[in-house]
């Protein structure tokens, strides 16, 4: 069973940038996607970009398109998300995720392999 762990949160002030990191435990060809999801307080959890094991286009949620960058090192079995341009409400506890289904990479729903998460604040 492979286990995912996120590292890189921590404060910043708006407009701000952080790079957060996921570190699988064995190699990702035992999937087909993996994403980021974030859930802020009082919120549902909510996918915010994914990418295929297979290539093509990362997708992201419209509130970050532009601003945030997904990537993957499949050799150091490692995802990557840049968070540029950062706003208060982008503050949440930010999970990486594995699916092993080509299916809609911003559904939680859909990913069944979770990280414990690391906390993104972004103070005014």
């Amino acid at each position: 069973q492979v286990q995912l762990l996120e590292s890189g949160g921590g404060s910043v002030q708006a407009g701000g940038s952080l790079a957060i990191s996921c570190v699988a435990s064995k190699n990702w060809a035992y999937y087909a996607g993996m994403g980021w999801f974030r859930q802020a307080l009082g919120k549902e959890r909510e996918g915010v970009a994914g990418i295929s094991m297979f290539g093509g286009r990362p997708v992201y949620a419209d509130s970050v398109k532009g601003r945030f960058t997904i990537s993957h090192d499949n050799t150091k079995n490692t995802v990557r998300l840049q968070m540029d341009s950062l706003k208060p409400e982008d503050t949440a506890m930010y999970y990486c995720a594995a699916t092993g289904l080509i299916t809609d990479f911003l559904d939680p729903a859909k990913f069944s392999v979770w990280g414990q998460g690391t906390q993104v604040t972004v103070s005014s």
